[in-house]
């Protein structure tokens, strides 16, 4: 049975377009926090702090935003990979020989990774992924689809807010240019990055794989993955030309990373927003540490929020410490390829996530105003797909020029013969790149509910 090796899986090979000869901190950083450094300092990384988490544009300074919420899945990723790095490396210590890994190293890829997990998303959280694939679904823009394969009419109907992320991270414009770049990051932060190592098609109805829920990559950047994967000795799956691979061993620790941090701290959200009840919720975060009812702890609280705050610490702390032990008793299947579900499906408090999870859903996912936002957000996404589009395909009349000047340049210039697929994409990475509020004043604007200030 073939398998994959961590000589191979980590590796400080990375997309260079850029001149590197004034970087001179290699070894005092490491090239994984380099990765990491990039990241934090890239303008779509900055636009998350105004991007839905769980209430869309939220009024309380305390509920997270996407870049708070990236910010503390990287600190869990690094805690996990870290762990996990301490014992591969006792387990493999060839890997701190020649290829000089440190156990630092494991920390900083999975960091990155969580890091950018959410680069890719659209305005209005995942409603506004579903609000794209409506968009491109619906008759109005079915005449700007005619020319299009059945695997890029996926990419858009079925779109996804990973395979965004992946652009976002090796794309690089002006369009001409034609090269892998984006961030420049490591092949193997670009590879734990992807927990979907699949196109959109084909779709695998029912599959109990995690890897297979989703797809990772659009076609633009398909051969970009390709040779990532290649490079990296992932293992092949699916049919000959596909490109679809097994994991990289790590990303399943950026999915537990994920998991952990919405479904503890997105709870935490809705418990201080007063959505979930009080006793209820706190018995439940209670449960998940086996704290007796009873427990009368050492600690003075100055009221049940502080508590709220405690408990979120050491549950992270003990699902930590689970999930890197979970990790590690699966390591060799991972490595074969024979291991495919959430980390998080075998923690000891289990059930207890899948009750915390089944109440954020009726009480937070859809309390009535996050409904209520999200169904803006198709109107608002939609309008302005809509609107992009015929600027970038109609362009006979004064209105879409009009339009078309309202589009950053960057985003409407192609190369010669460049495709409708390209520049449909080149489109909605413009759209996906706005903030929620910036979405929504675009749209007041260019449908004339709002005019523009005039300073």
């Amino acid at each position: 049975m073939p398998t994959t090796t961590w000589d191979k899986l980590i590796s400080k090979k990375r997309f260079e377009t850029t001149d590197t000869k004034y970087i001179t901190d290699e070894s005092v950083r490491g090239e994984f926090q380099r990765d990491y450094d990039r990241i934090v300092f890239s303008s779509a990384f900055r636009r998350l702090q105004n991007k839905t988490q769980v209430m869309p544009m939220p009024e309380s300074d305390f509920v997270h935003t996407r870049l708070t919420h990236s910010l503390e899945t990287s600190v869990v990723g690094r805690s996990l990979g870290r762990i996990v790095g301490k014992s591969i490396l006792e387990r493999h210590p060839e890997l701190m020989g020649e290829k000089n890994i440190q156990e630092a190293d494991f920390g900083d890829v999975v960091a990155a990774a969580c890091l950018a997990h959410d680069i890719g998303n659209p305005p209005f959280g995942h409603s506004g992924e579903d609000a794209i694939s409506a968009y491109f679904l619906s008759e109005e823009a079915q005449p700007f689809l005619t020319n299009l394969t059945e695997t890029q009419k996926a990419d858009l109907q079925k779109f996804e807010g990973n395979a965004a992320g992946f652009r976002v991270l090796t794309y690089t414009y002006p369009a001409h240019c034609n090269l892998p770049g984006g961030l420049s990051l490591t092949y193997t932060t670009l590879a734990t990055f992807t927990k979907y190592p699949k196109e959109s098609l084909p779709v695998i109805p029912n599959t109990k794989s995690t890897s297979e829920k989703k797809y990772g990559f659009f076609q633009t950047e398909k051969a970009w993955f390709n040779t990532i994967a290649q490079e990296l000795g992932l293992l092949k799956k699916g049919e000959t030309g596909e490109v679809f691979y097994h994991r990289h061993p790590l990303a399943f620790l950026v999915e537990a990373a994920d998991d952990i941090c919405y479904r503890i701290i997105d709870f935490e959200d809705g418990l201080r927003l007063g959505l979930v009840p009080q006793e209820q919720g706190l018995r439940l975060l209670r449960q998940i540490l086996n704290d007796a009812p009873d427990r009368v702890s050492s600690l003075t609280f100055y009221d049940w929020k502080e508590e709220i705050g405690y408990l979120r610490a050491r549950i992270i702390g003990k699902l930590i410490h689970e999930t890197t032990q979970i990790f590690l008793q699966h390591e060799p299947e991972m490595l074969a390829g024979t291991y495919d579900k959430p980390l998080v499906n075998e923690l000891s408090c289990k059930p207890v996530l899948d009750e915390i999870k089944d109440l954020s859903i009726s009480l937070i996912y859809r309390n009535r105003p996050v409904l209520e936002i999200e169904a803006a957000g198709f109107e608002v996404l939609g309008g302005l797909l809509d609107a992009c589009m015929k600027a970038a395909f109609r362009k006979e009349s004064k209105h879409h020029r009009k339009l078309a000047d309202l589009i950053p340049p960057q985003y409407l210039q192609l190369p010669e013969g460049a495709s409708d697929y390209e520049r449909i994409i080149h489109i909605t990475d413009y759209v996906t790149s706005l903030t929620d509020q910036a979405a929504l004043g675009l749209y007041r604007k260019i449908k004339g509910i709002e005019l523009p200030r005039m300073y």
